[in-house]
């Protein structure tokens, strides 16, 4: 709900989005809903400046996708394990899922990961995880 943009949105509305809700980061979709990659707030004051500086009214003119991006967060299949979640979670802020058509799902914050595993004993010999109970 309200983290991501399709790629035809205005630069305008992403940033209005991502002020409102304190993102400093979005996924990008298609139209097909599809993940394109990731929006930082960082990629949003490189883009400023390599507009010229355009005034809010202006950067409605332009296209979310006209703005380069540093990195893309990479996405996991819905059926990651969760050493490969681990591994990408390790290096990104959020996780996007994807299906087998790569269709964007949702994703899986840094945050939610760390708050499950503190919840949860892990043995190294053993795969499985059990819930600890204070």
């Amino acid at each position: 709900k309200g983290m991501y943009h399709e790629g035809g949105r205005s630069f305008t509305q992403v940033l209005e989005k991502m002020e409102h809700h304190g993102y400093s980061a979005v996924p990008l979709l298609s139209v097909d809903g599809r993940y394109i990659g990731t929006l930082t707030d960082g990629d949003v004051l490189w883009g400023i400046k390599e507009l010229g500086f355009p005034n809010i009214r202006e950067m409605e003119n332009y296209s979310v996708m006209q703005i380069r991006r540093a990195r893309d967060n990479k996405p996991v299949h819905i059926c990651e394990t969760m050493e490969g979640l681990l591994e990408k979670v390790a290096v990104q802020n959020f996780v996007p899922v994807v299906d087998d058509r790569g269709v964007f799902i949702g994703i899986i914050k840094r945050k939610d990961i760390i708050k499950y595993l503190a919840g949860v004993k892990i043995d190294l010999a053993d795969t499985s995880a059990v819930p600890v109970h204070a």
